[in-house]
């Protein structure tokens, strides 16, 4: 169990209806499940006087991130549509980081990246976090391999102490065992799995 205090921030990734809804244009296989985690979760952190930020993809109608565009992902989390929304059963109970609204990619909650130069900038997550005199964080949300794996990456790169809360995670998975591999990953790169 993820221990909070007011040095903590609880980030919780992505969990919006597309991810997290079976009619979801990019539905993580049991995405829903997280939500019940989240609030859990949500609930110890506030009690604790821990952060909470939820990161949301939002992106335009057109990037190079959609495979309609030359990328590899259907449409996803337009801005302003309900794909985009977080779950309605979601507990939001604090700030949110929106990423790839330029139409840039945006797994990181930290970074964005142009998907055709490379080029990254920062998002406002870190600076939120440094504001608060933040010194670790706690991941939860979707997908275990791409979103979740990016922040808590970053995180880690960026001088926090990271911890990643297994059963608030699903994976997309495209390649079988891809979530588990991220898990191994984070591990290897000091991330705490609980």
């Amino acid at each position: 169990m993820a221990d909070y205090d007011p040095r903590v921030a609880l980030i919780v990734t992505d969990v919006q209806n597309d991810f997290a809804d079976p009619k979801g244009s990019l539905y993580v296989n049991g995405g829903e499940e997280v939500v019940a985690v989240a609030n859990g979760e949500v609930g110890r952190a506030l009690g604790a006087g821990a952060m909470v930020v939820y990161t949301q993809d939002w992106h335009p109608e057109t990037t190079p991130h959609f495979q309609k565009d030359g990328g590899i992902w259907p449409v996803h989390c337009v801005m302003g549509t309900w794909g985009a929304e977080f779950h309605p059963e979601l507990q939001v109970a604090g700030q949110v980081v929106r990423k790839g609204s330029g139409g840039e990619d945006g797994y990181s909650g930290f970074t964005v990246r142009d998907p055709t130069t490379g080029d990254e900038q920062g998002t406002a997550l870190e600076p939120a976090l440094r504001a608060r005199g933040v010194e670790r964080v706690v991941l939860l949300g979707l997908a275990t391999d791409y979103c979740v794996r990016a922040t808590a990456l970053d995180a880690t790169a960026k001088g926090f102490a990271a911890t990643v809360i297994r059963e608030g995670c699903r994976a997309v998975d495209l390649e079988p065992g891809d979530g588990d591999r991220a898990l191994d990953e984070l591990e290897r790169a000091g991330v705490r799995i609980e």
